[in-house]
């Protein structure tokens, strides 16, 4: 796989919530850390998505905020 965004975590598909169009794909990237992603249903049958998979999460962002309380 090449990309050109400078994020790709490795990880594992622990859950998916399918809705009517989008489906939430929770990936266990390690560490008790996991990252949710909002993707179509359609990518979820089309990528052949399921709960084990070995996946990657590819952040492409122009910016990232820091927030405090």
């Amino acid at each position: 796989m090449k990309i050109s965004a400078r994020n790709a975590l490795k990880g594992t598909i622990k859950s998916i919530t399918k809705g009517p169009v989008n489906a939430e794909v929770a990936i266990d990237i390690g560490g008790g850390n996991v990252v949710t992603a909002m993707i179509t249903s359609h990518s979820v049958e089309n990528l052949a998505l399921k709960e084990g998979k070995s996946v990657y999460a590819v952040v492409k962002a122009s910016e990232v905020m820091v927030a405090v309380d």
